[in-house]
């Protein structure tokens, strides 16, 4: 199992959007285009495609700075607690497009488990859609990808994990709606973790691994 952190295991919406407004009115930018698009995206990524580049390095530290200050406000997603106790330590890890630091944080601030193999945005070369974050987790997991099943929540994710050759790769509509995450080709969609198990037990050819 190889989960995203954000929108996935952990509720960060509010702080993720409110970081970006502040910033982006603070550079007189539009926001809105960048909140439908940074959810599952590095900040390093992001922030390229919004502002000018000799204010890139300002705003990417500005938004570590700020996130890293409220790391602590944020909580775990309904049934996130449940599922990560019982699955086995060995078999799942997380990838996500943040910062080490912080998503360390977060899971503690949430009372969740820090996996064995967390895959970070500084372990990476190229952030999701890319496919190097989940083919280097399922790899540290000792695992071939094709026996392991992706959860996201955004569609840059789900590209992601689509690209990397996973079993199966599940959206869930945390930060965006079903049909974004059909769009994306996620193999199921669901509304919550509790839904998980039964839909990983209905995918061809798999049983959760729990």
């Amino acid at each position: 199992m190889l989960f995203d952190i954000d929108g996935t295991l952990i509720d960060s919406r509010a702080i993720v959007t409110a970081v970006w407004r502040a910033v982006a009115r603070r550079y007189g930018v539009d926001p809105e285009p960048i909140l439908r698009v940074c959810h599952g995206r590095r900040d390093a990524d992001v922030v390229p495609l919004f502002f000018p580049a000799e204010s890139a390095a300002a705003v990417h530290r500005q938004i570590s700075e700020v996130e890293m200050e409220h790391a602590d406000r944020i909580c775990p997603l309904p049934g996130a607690a449940d599922l990560l106790r019982r699955l086995d330590q060995r078999r799942w890890a997380a990838v996500t497009s943040g910062p080490r630091a912080l998503m360390t944080a977060r899971l503690r601030a949430s009372g969740l488990p820090v996996p064995r193999v967390l895959v970070t945005a500084e372990d990476v070369s190229a952030g999701k859609p890319d496919p190097e974050g989940y083919l280097r987790a399922a790899r540290l997991l000792g695992h071939d990808i094709a026996a392991c099943v992706v959860v996201e929540d955004a569609p840059a994710g789900i590209a992601a994990g689509k690209s990397a050759g996973a079993q199966a790769v599940v959206g869930i509509t945390t930060t965006h709606p079903a049909a974004d995450l059909t769009a994306a080709h996620a193999d199921a969609v669901i509304d919550g973790l509790s839904e998980l198990p039964g839909v990983l037990a209905d995918l061809e050819g798999h049983k959760p691994p729990m």
